[in-house]
C-alpha cells in the first residue's frame, strides 16, 4: 500500500477477513485476535455470524477511541508519514503492548521479548502501519452490535493493559452464559506473548466444548468436532470452562 491509497475503514478490514475465508473455501472458523485485531474480528463476527464458531479475544476493544488514544494515533500516523517507523513510534507501541516490568527501565534492562518485538516493528511497511492506524482511529462503537453475536467468547486481558477498561466494558455487555473473562495480573496487552501459560487451562476448557481438545483418558464419540451436537450443554457455562462468573485474576509464579 502507499500513503495515497484510499483510507480503509474497519468495515473494510472485516470484509477482507471474509474475502480470505471465501478464497480458501473455509466455512466456519475459530477467530483469535489481539487489541485492534480483536476489534476487527469481533466486527467480523457481528457481520458474518455464519463464519464464526467462536471468539478468543486478547485485550479487545469495542468502543470508539478515547481522545487520548485518538490523539496518540494521530501523532504516530504523522510521524510514520514523514519519518517512517522511527524510535518514538516503537516506544509508544511497546507501551501499549507490554507491562512496565517487561519493558524494563533505567536500572532493569528490557527483556528479549521486547527486543524481538522492536526488531519486528523495524520490518513493518510504514505505509501499511499508517493505513491500519487510520482505520482503527476511525472505528465506531460496536457495543450495541455485541448483542447480535451468536458464538461463545473467551476474553483475556492484562491487568496493566491500557485497554483493560475497554475489555471489562465489552465483557459486561456479553451474555454471561456464552462468555468468560480471564484477567491476568502483572501483564500488559499482549497476554499471548507476556504470560502465555496463563491462557492454557481456560483455552483447553473452551476448545473442549467444540471437540477440538480431547483428554486422552476420556472416551469420546466419533462425532464431527464442528457439529453442534458434539458440544455438551454444560460447557456453555463459564463455570464449566474453569472460570468464575465474575472476572478472575491469575498470576504465575516466576521461578
Amino acid at each position: 500500500m502507499s500513503y495515497n491509497d484510499p483510507v480503509l475503514s474497519v468495515d473494510d478490514l472485516a470484509d477482507q477477513v471474509a474475502e480470505v475465508l471465501d478464497y480458501f473455501g473455509l466455512g466456519a472458523v475459530m477467530c483469535m485476535g489481539v487489541t485492534a485485531g480483536a476489534y476487527v474480528l469481533t466486527l467480523f463476527a457481528i457481520k458474518y455470524t455464519r463464519h464464526v464458531l467462536g471468539l478468543i479475544l486478547v485485550s479487545p476493544l469495542c468502543k470508539a477511541p478515547s481522545w487520548t488514544e485518538w490523539l496518540c494515533n494521530k501523532v504516530m500516523a504523522n510521524l510514520l508519514y514523514y519519518y517512517g517507523m522511527c524510535g518514538i513510534i516503537k516506544e509508544l507501541l511497546l507501551i501499549r503492548y507490554f507491562s512496565k516490568e517487561v519493558r524494563g527501565g533505567a536500572i532493569i534492562p528490557e527483556t528479549e521479548l521486547v527486543n524481538s518485538c522492536r526488531r519486528l516493528l523495524d520490518e513493518r511497511q510504514s505505509p501499511n502501519v499508517f493505513n491500519f492506524l487510520e482505520a482503527i482511529n476511525g472505528r465506531p462503537d460496536i457495543t450495541e452490535g455485541l448483542k447480535r453475536l451468536q458464538c461463545r467468547s473467551l476474553i483475556f486481558v492484562g491487568e496493566n493493559s491500557p485497554f483493560n477498561s475497554d475489555s471489562l466494558h465489552m465483557t459486561s455487555k456479553l451474555d454471561t452464559r456464552f462468555s468468560a473473562l480471564v484477567e491476568v495480573q502483572g501483564c500488559g496487552s499482549i497476554v499471548t506473548e507476556e504470560q502465555p501459560d496463563a491462557m492454557l487451562i481456560p483455552l483447553e476448557y473452551f476448545l473442549m466444548g467444540y471437540g477440538f481438545y480431547r483428554p486422552s483418558e476420556t472416551n469420546v464419540s466419533p462425532r464431527s468436532p464442528l457439529s453442534p451436537t458434539s458440544i455438551s450443554p454444560e460447557l456453555y457455562t463459564p463455570e464449566s470452562m474453569g472460570l468464575k462468573l465474575k472476572p478472575i485474576k491469575t498470576r504465575l509464579s516466576h521461578m
